[in-house]
């Protein structure tokens, strides 16, 4: 037996007590059930989100090469955002709502896809979605260099940073009740 288990048995008249019982078994070290995760869990991002806040878009959107005319209309617009999550597969989708146009987004976290982002910039690039720690990080590789974004949730708000070619906008989205 394991010296520390000893220590606990010779000080602990409860845990002697439940050794004499029959039905009671000691499970070993090799049990399932006792192993740590190797993973901590993911958070799960499932819900919907409205945009509450909004900086330097029109210069990530220049740098996209999206004509001015559109760049305004975009800065204008308050999003919402409907992700739906399953942390256990990975598989999420995110929508993103306004009144002019949607764009729709599903992946598996982890897996690299092709990304049609006809809506947004009429681009396609490969895609990977991935963990760092509690953010999602997404890399897309295509014409633009630096191209990508990040997502993380600080209580019931939504953070989501956008980068291309060094230029950064950011978004903040509060989860509607």
């Amino acid at each position: 037996m394991n010296l520390l288990f000893v220590f606990l048995l010779r000080t602990n008249p409860r845990l002697r007590l439940l050794l004499h019982q029959d039905s009671w078994k000691i499970p070993s070290c090799s049990d399932t059930k006792l192993r740590a995760p190797t993973e901590m869990s993911k958070p799960d991002y499932s819900g919907v989100y409205h945009m509450v806040e909004q900086k330097n878009m029109d210069e990530y959107l220049a740098a996209l090469d999206i004509n001015i005319a559109l760049r305004k209309i975009v800065c204008l617009l308050r999003p919402s955002k409907d992700i739906s999550h399953d942390p256990a597969s990975g598989a999420m989708k995110i929508r993103t709502l306004t009144t002019f146009r949607n764009f729709d987004m599903d992946f598996t976290i982890g897996q690299e896809f092709t990304e049609d982002l006809g809506p947004v910039d009429g681009r396609k690039c490969q895609t990977t979605v991935s963990w760092d720690g509690d953010k999602l990080v997404c890399v897309q590789r295509g014409e633009k260099e630096g191209r990508g974004w990040t997502h993380w949730l600080d209580n019931d708000h939504l953070h989501l940073e956008m980068r291309v070619q060094g230029v950064v906008a950011k978004q903040v989205f509060k989860k509607a009740n």
